[in-house]
């Protein structure tokens, strides 16, 4: 089978989609990241093949924190930022999207798109309430799956009002509610209703939000989420098949508009995923701005560099080079 790879390499989840060349979904897969990126890559690929058996690899692009460093591990054609990836993804499936509501593990995106153009985008900078992993510590505290969280959300008569502009202050609000006697449904319910307030006044602020509006990212497995905006938004919000891998789709597509007219992919094959690789950091002290430069390595060879300003040692990130240290 012929097809089109996309990794996206988050903080928490690293997801790898196998997209078939007419641009459907053939399968996907969602791995903890768990601070081992490399790892986490090697082990999807491997269920890939495991799962699909043998496939001719078109293209394959990458996305994410992860994506440089996935980039020249797998031999990537594209490699993009999470905007574009996500916004690529929303619009393959619905041509006609205005606005993408994306969280995820660890940030929130909104990406404002008109006529196919990304005209505006927003991401949260300084706190972490109302992404993913704020509400994986709060069902865990609460003794709760995070899979009922939404249900039992949906489920409140009168939602309480919780804070939710600080994560911390958010916790406090919600144990000072629980021990007030609120119902744990009327709790969850009014989080979901605070995190929407602080995204859409956050990330959202002085953004315009047109329909048809796509929710997307891990969140919007979250029932009481996905009513919440719909409650602040007063218009339908769609959750596409595959909210939670959207990104990884926008990186194969990606990686399918590279390769448009070129015979061969850069992936280094599935093979050469068995190897070895170490990453080392050092401060280039060769001027004021003291770059500090990642390097990874297979057995003895540098297969590429970046984090340089000037492109003094991410000059080879593309070729693989002998090994030297740094001057």
């Amino acid at each position: 089978m012929e097809v089109y790879l996309g990794i996206d390499v988050g903080s928490v989840s690293t997801n790898i989609v196998v997209l078939t060349a007419t641009g459907n979904v053939a399968d996907s897969l969602y791995i903890r990241t768990q601070g081992r990126p490399i790892e986490a890559v090697q082990q999807g690929l491997r269920e890939v093949v495991d799962r699909l058996g043998e496939l001719t690899v078109l293209g394959l692009g990458t996305t994410g924190s992860g994506r440089y460093l996935t980039g020249m591990v797998v031999g990537a054609d594209s490699v993009k930022n999470e905007i574009t990836a996500h916004a690529l993804a929303a619009m393959h499936v619905m041509p006609d999207v205005k606005t993408v509501l994306e969280i995820g593990g660890q940030d929130s995106k909104l990406i404002s798109i008109d006529n196919g153009v990304v005209t505006d985008f927003a991401m949260n900078t300084v706190c972490a309430a109302g992404t993913g992993s704020f509400l994986d510590q709060q069902a865990a505290r609460l003794n709760i799956p995070i899979d009922q969280f939404g249900d039992i959300a949906l489920t409140a008569v009168a939602p309480v009002r919780i804070a939710g502009r600080c994560a911390v202050f958010a916790e406090s609000d919600m144990i000072h509610k629980q021990q007030t006697g609120h119902s744990m449904a009327d709790i969850l319910s009014g989080l979901c209703q605070a995190l929407v307030r602080n995204y859409l006044s956050n990330v959202g602020k002085g953004k315009r939000l047109d329909g048809p509006v796509l929710f997307q990212g891990g969140v919007a497995a979250n029932k009481g989420m996905h009513r919440a905006f719909e409650e602040a938004l007063k218009c339908p919000v769609v959750i596409p098949p595959h909210f939670n891998v959207m990104g990884a789709i926008g990186a194969a597509l990606s990686a399918r508009e590279e390769m448009a007219g070129k015979d061969s992919s850069s992936f280094r094959g599935f093979t050469a995923l068995q190897a070895l690789y170490t990453t080392r950091s050092f401060e280039c002290s060769g001027c004021a701005n003291l770059c500090e430069v990642v390097e990874l390595k297979s057995d003895a060879l540098v297969l590429g560099r970046w984090g340089d300003r000037c492109g003094k040692w991410s000059q080879n990130a593309i070729h693989a080079v002998k090994v030297s240290a740094p001057a």
